[in-house]
């Protein structure tokens, strides 16, 4: 099978704050377009799992508190 060919190994990422809003895939994904572009509510909870392939993603600092 050719690297090409290869589904996305990263299963967990960590993001931060910059890459928000969070989509899956990102753009460094290696085949960044093996599925539809999804945007994952990360914000409120810190932590994120993509319905399409499973990736796991964190916010690095945790979830983000209004008022705090």
């Amino acid at each position: 099978m050719s690297e090409a060919k290869t589904v996305n190994k990263a299963r967990h990422v960590e993001v931060t704050a910059k890459d928000l809003p969070l989509h899956c895939p990102m753009p460094s994904m290696m085949l960044w377009n093996a599925h539809p572009r999804v945007f994952l509510d990360i914000e409120r909870t810190g932590a994120a799992l993509c319905p399409y392939c499973g990736t796991r993603y964190t916010l690095q600092g945790g979830p983000a508190h209004a008022g705090h």
